[in-house]
């Protein structure tokens, strides 16, 4: 049945010419985009030309009630109003008129709905769950039970036709956030568990506590085959404790196993810091030592650590072996007669890896010539982490350690190969080298390492800790850490002091003047932009270092006092930095001499090379001489245009020279002949008289190429001249030349002057100024100097105060006695013999050495860590801490953190910090392993959008989504002030470039651009940042972070974020059935199984009020503590939660019937706007029953939802799946079933960690939505085989 066409309403009256008249309104036609003029008063109408009917969007619609309405007769009469209706209604009613559509791009195709906070309708595409209001940004979503219950109410007949349809119930809020937190996870669970080895028990315990994730203990390593040899002999010595035997039989054990390809499989220790790795590798050498494999290749990060190496053999046993470290030995073959390295270990550095001799023989290829193709012996690569951009990012090229690294495990397929690090795996990307795990390539579910990487891409920072947890499964891997039990972190703010913060603005200003010295200076240059581009690259390479250094330089003052503080309290220190501003001392040394005033300031003497070496002076020009000015001139014209002279010279040879028998002269004449085509009388005219006699004494003008007689020019020549001649006339015009050409030289010298002038000016400014001297000088000479201090640094020269205290003298750091490669470790035996008890590490000096609070060392004193200069790598930092904080020590560290008040030092100290106090070190993926540091990892793909949302804000090409810190929307003109300094200051800092000042109406406002490379450079704002005055720079800073927290808030509620290891949290937790196996892996024996559990998630009322109790008991309790109802109902219930203040945060913790303690905490404005106090509690007693009772049926959305049965969005009682074990080989499988589901969260790959509560089995596995299990098993159905 099909329905007639609806009357639409009257078209409007064509607009009349003479304009619109006062209070119309002009609006755009939602179907032809036309603009059209609403006469006051009219809502409903429609095109004249597409003939759509509208009304008026809902912003005009209170203007046009406001207006008086126009006489009655003017208007059509109403057309009969339709209500909303389903498809069943429309085929049961007759035909209507069709109703007046809203206007204003209301899209017919879409749901309208009601905002539930502003009223606004808005068009909401079908299907979609969840949005923002586009007008006032709340965060909605569209309870589909409620919409078709609200579509198919029951129509009112008496309800006035111009009043529009009632919207549909508003959702249920508490769904939405409920459904968020479970998306999210529940609360942080245990991070970290004891470790003990679960299936060996050989050897003593280890003599510090050593932990492990929750996760990978959640996992059981393979039963252990293994028989050591070497068993005996460690049981008596004790050298090894038991977790290192470990180490030692899983090692072994995984070294008979072959890959797919034929090559022998790999093992990787990821032990942390201070484990004792170096103990562990010794004792594997040792082992195969006695099998009869004697030799073995030890690759590690500095040459130094083979006396650490050395020390490990002998502590294991293991002294007839010898080390041979590689950088003393020739290129000439290792076994030969003159080397004579038969056996034993080959010590080297990845840069001797990829080092080659001057005949073009390399170290690769003598150690492959070494080892022989069929070795089996072992190849260790110790601190592997530095072959770890073999696989960079899009655009930069691998490095050739990580290619030299792959090459010899090709080269040598059977070698048993380690890989040792305790950030190896600190994210996927960093694995590439890895390749004898066997995670990807022949008989794995991912074809080379990009699939691998891509499909661990997908699943986010919990996928890493699921890969540690499948090599665990299969035997190939241990990560064990060193607990920070007894460890203390302080962050210690060390602000920048008022003479500082006046230098730092002054530097500021400095090098922002200087950079539109250098723009103006270079302007002159012509045509130097290819020196120009390398200018530019040098001035913001220094600017980044100068203000480091600077920042550097503020804490030094801190860094002394708590040092001296520490040093009294019989306690030693350990300063960390990360340059040591070595190239600089270095300059000034070579410039000044040895002796000097003072020591040397790092950021001037950066100045002064920067403004010397490269500020764009113009050429010099050579001055002309006094005297021969005209034949010297005419010599250059001569040697300048060869033809011209040459032609002279041949006529004077032809007119002085007497003629010539020879014959070779003869043909050049023939030849010059034939090549004029003309005759050669033609030339021999007078250019005066226009004779031809007396040819022979014709005069030529080398200049004009002219021919005259010596009599004929004015006056006559007497004399024959004996070399070039020039006529009178180019004289005159060359003295003429060369008077313009000496006024243009001394243009040309007036300006290099005033260049020269502005440069040795801009020289005097920076020896003026008042900068800071080396930090790293400083600190040794405030502390005692060299006699007292031990520095284990890169550098090999130091500024030493003399001994009378006037001026310092450069000496070198080694003596006769100690050589360069060992002064390093000589100051380290200082340390740790208590002659010295300050020690200052830098990143190049200090990689792996130990400078705990040993036992075996006389100086046991408690180590003081201060960090003068965080790197801006976790990792990084991580390594650094692992210096005085290892094994076998008699006291953890203490550790403090120090940072200025600048920029994001702050914020980046106190996640390294809470990093540290959970010991997240970042083999794990695990987020509850302290803050995620990818929320918190500017360079991310939040911090990219952020940067780029910040930066079109400040252009004012977007609405910032946050009001700039110090700005108020009450007073516009702050923000507008603020994004007006914001510009100047990108401006400053060279990121907005061509900038402009504007005229006209927008005069004094600054314009310019930004390219597109810099929109995203989240690395060059933070460099950049540091270059500007405190006080902008802190409040661009805080602007950026605040975006950043902002997308990634928006995120979470969207279900994009990535939330890393969801803990699910129950008041009980049981295993529903057996595990069913669904995969076997051939290899290692290790299974993938599938665990079906039952939560019950509820708080009972008794529990509810207890809590409540215990709380006023403690005297903990708030005035607003207690129960709630929800002011608005939701299926004509209310919702109940108990809410009690949070002591830490001052926030509202709230605890539900059914799904118990929120995660997310509440501010009391929040509370008392969505639920109501109950002063009865009986009511609330009663509504909490209630609710308790209905969620164990039913889920939230009510007994409509559209996932119906699967849907478990606050229901008490749920079903969890988890497959749990080995997950790589099925992952696809896994991938391709979550891809069809209906809800978005549930696409989304979720590692979870789940423990029952009778038995306390712990599983970390990939949830399984209830929804999918079936497809999963159904994929999945070739392996159930196994438990049949």
């Amino acid at each position: 049945m099909t329905q007639p066409p609806p009357q639409p309403p009257p078209p409007l009256p064509a607009p009349p010419h003479s304009g619109p008249s006062r209070g119309d309104v002009q609006v755009r036609c939602a179907g032809c985009r036309v603009i059209l003029r609403v006469k006051t008063g009219v809502v409903e109408f429609s095109c004249p030309t597409c003939q759509l009917p509208q009304m008026l969007p809902p912003e005009l619609l209170s203007r046009a009630r406001t207006q008086p309405p126009p006489p009655i007769q003017s208007l059509p009469p109403p057309p009969q109003q339709l209500k909303p209706m389903n498809l069943q209604q429309q085929q049961q009613q007759q035909p209507q008129p069709r109703p007046p559509v809203p206007a204003h791009g209301i899209d017919p195709t879409k749901m309208q709905l009601p905002c539930a906070n502003c009223q606004a309708i808005l068009n909401v595409p079908h299907g979609l769950a969840r949005f923002s209001c586009p007008q006032c940004h709340v965060e909605l979503a569209v309870d589909v039970s409620k919409l078709n219950r609200s579509l198919t109410a029951p129509q009112s007949q008496s309800a006035p036709p111009s009043v529009p349809p009632p919207p549909p119930e508003e959702v249920n809020e508490e769904a939405i956030e409920v459904e968020r937190e479970e998306d999210e996870g529940g609360t942080a669970g245990e991070t970290f568990m004891d470790y003990r080895p679960p299936k060996l028990s050989i050897g003593p315990p280890h003599p510090d506590p050593i932990v492990e994730t929750s996760s990978l203990s959640a996992v059981q390593p393979p039963e252990p085959t293994y028989d050591l040899r070497i068993k005996e002999e460690l049981e008596e010595s004790k050298a090894l404790s038991c977790l290192q035997i470990e180490t030692l039989v899983y090692a072994c054990q995984r070294h008979l196993q072959h890959l797919a390809d034929g090559t022998r499989a790999g093992f990787f220790v990821g032990d942390g810091a201070g484990v004792g790795k170096g103990r562990t590798i010794a004792g594997l050498i040792w082992e195969n030592w006695k099998h009869g494999r004697r030799k073995a290749l030890w690759i590690s990060v500095g040459s130094d650590l083979k006396y650490d190496a050395r020390r490990d053999l002998d502590d294991v046993g293991a002294t007839c072996v010898g080390v041979n470290p590689l950088n003393k030995l020739p290129y000439s073959k290792l076994d030969s007669k003159n080397v004579g390295v038969k056996d034993g270990v080959v010590f080297l550095t990845y840069n001797s890896l990829i080092a080659s001799s001057e005949k073009g023989r390399s170290r690769l290829q003598q150690l492959v010539q070494w080892c022989g193709p069929d070795f089996d012996g072992l190849l260790i690569f110790d601190e592997c982490h530095k072959a770890k951009n073999l696989v960079p990012e899009a655009g930069s090229q691998p490095t050739r350690i990580g290619q030299a690294v792959v090459d010899i495990q090709d080269k040598i397929p059977q070698a048993r190969v380690l890989y040792c690090s305790a950030t190896g795996a600190s994210e996927p990307r960093n694995m590439g080298y890895m390749v004898r795990l066997g995670l990807w390539g022949a008989g794995t579910s991912f074809s080379d390492f990009s699939k691998f990487l891509g499909a661990l891409d997908k699943g986010g920072v919990g996928a890493l800790e699921l890969v540690a947890m499948d090599m665990k499964a299969r035997g190939m891997y241990v990560c064990r850490t060193l607990s920070y039990k007894g460890a203390e972190f302080e962050i210690v703010e060390a602000p920048l002091e008022a003479g500082m913060e006046a230098m730092y603005n002054k530097s500021a200003e400095f090098w922002a003047e200087l950079r539109i010295e250098m723009l103006s200076a270079n302007a002159f240059l012509p045509n130097e932009k290819p020196n120009s581009s390398q200018l530019w690259r040098l001035y913001w390479s220094s600017h980044q270092r100068f203000f480091r250094h600077l920042c550097m330089s503020a804490k030094v003052p801190v860094t002394v006092r708590l040092a001296k503080k520490a040093l009294l309290a019989n306690k030693c220190v350990v300063i960390g930095l990360q340059s040591t501003g070595e190239a600089r001392t270095e300059e000034a040394v070579t410039k000044y001499g040895v002796e000097l005033d003072d020591f040397v300031s790092g950021p001037r003497e950066l100045l002064l090379k920067f403004v010397e070496e490269n500020y764009p002076l113009p050429e010099q020009p050579e001055p002309l001489s006094e005297d021969d000015s005209v034949k010297e001139l005419h010599r250059k014209r001569h040697s300048a245009s060869p033809g011209v002279s040459v032609r002279g010279r041949v006529r004077k040879m032809a007119k002085w020279k007497p003629d010539s028998d020879d014959e070779s002269y003869l043909e050049s004449e023939a030849e010059s002949a034939d090549d004029s085509n003309d005759s050669d009388d033609e030339f021999q005219i007078c250019q005066i008289c226009s004779g031809e006699d007396e040819r022979k004494k014709l005069l030529h003008c080398s200049e004009c190429d002219k021919l005259f007689h010596p009599d004929c020019v004015v006056p006559p020549v007497t004399d024959l001249p004996s070399e070039a001649w020039i006529c009178y006339s180019c004289k005159e015009k060359t003295e003429e030349y060369i008077q313009a050409r000496r006024v243009y030289i001394a243009e040309l010298q007036k300006r290099y002057e005033a260049a020269l002038e502005r440069k040795l000016k801009i020289l005097e400014i920076i020896r003026s100024l008042n900068l800071p001297n080396n930090p790293l000088d400083d600190i040794v000479d405030q502390l005692g100097g060299p006699d007292k201090v031990a520095e284990i640094t890169g550098r090999r020269g130091m500024l030493v105060r003399a001994s009378n205290g006037k001026g310092v003298t450069y000496q070198a750091r080694n003596t006769k006695d100690i050589t360069m490669e060992m002064v390093n470790m000589h100051e380290k035996q200082l340390f740790m013999e208590g002659k010295k008890f300050v020690a200052i590490i830098s990143e190049a000096g200090s990689a792996g050495v130990s400078l705990q609070a040993d036992r075996r060392a006389a100086n046991q004193r408690r180590r003081v860590h201060l960090t003068l200069e965080l790197p801006w790598s976790a990792d990084r930092a991580i390594q650094q801490f692992g210096r005085t904080h290892r094994s076998n020590q008699t006291s953890a560290p203490e550790y403090s953190l120090l940072f200025t008040n600048l920029g994001g030092e702050r914020r980046f100290a106190s996640i390294v910090a809470k990093r540290l106090e959970t010991l997240g070190a970042l083999t794990q993926g695990d987020r509850r392993a302290g803050p995620s540091l990818s929320a918190y990892n500017y360079d991310s793909n939040f911090g990219k959008k952020s940067l780029m949302v910040m930066y079109r804000g400040i252009m004012e090409q977007e609405k910032l989504p946050v009001v700039p810190p110090g700005c108020s929307t009450d007073e516009p003109e702050t923000i507008k002030e603020f994004l007006t300094k914001a510009r100047a200051a990108l401006i400053a800092v060279g990121i907005v470039r061509d900038s402009v000042l504007a005229n006209g109406k927008d005069t004094g406002k600054l314009s310019g651009r930004i390219i597109d490379s810099d929109m995203h450079d989240v690395g060059r704002f933070l460099n950049r940042l540091l270059g500007l005055p405190p006080d902008i720079q802190n409040r661009l800073f805080e602007l950026f972070t605040s975006i950043l927290d902002v997308l990634v808030h928006n995120a979470r509620i969207e279900g994009t974020f990535d939330s890393g290891i969801v803990d699910m949290k129950a008041n009980s937790v049981e295993l529903l059935t057996t595990p069913k196996t669904v995969h076997v892996d051939q290899m290692s024996g290790a299974s993938t199984m599938l665990f079906t559990f039952t939560l019950d998630r509820g708080i009972t009322w008794e529990s509810a009020s207890s809590m409540l109790e215990g709380k006023r008991r403690d005297g903990l309790g708030s005035a607003s503590d207690g129960f709630y109802e929800s002011k608005r109902e939701w299926l004509g219930r209310r919702h109940f939660i108990l809410a009690f203040e949070s002591t830490a945060s001052g926030l509202f913790k709230t605890v539900r019937p059914a799904v118990g303690e929120s995660i997310r905490e509440m501010s009391l404005s929040e509370l008392k706007t969505k639920y109501r106090k109950l002063s009865s509690l009986e009511k609330a007693r009663n509504g909490w029953e209630d609710e308790y009772e209905i969620s164990s049926k039913q889920c939230m959305h009510g007994p409509k939802c559209k996932l119906g049965e699967y849907c478990t969005v606050g229901r008490r009682i749920q079903e969890v799946n988890v497959v749990g074990g080995l997950i790589l080989p099925i992952w696809g499988t896994i991938e391709k079933a979550l891809s069809k589901q209906a809800r978005q969260s549930h696409k989304r790959i979720r590692v979870i960690r789940i423990e029952t509560t009778t038995d306390n089995q712990r599983i970390v596995g990939l949830s399984i939505p209830n929804a999918a299990v079936e497809t999963v098993l159904q994929d999945l159905a070739w392996v159930q085989e196994i438990d049949d």
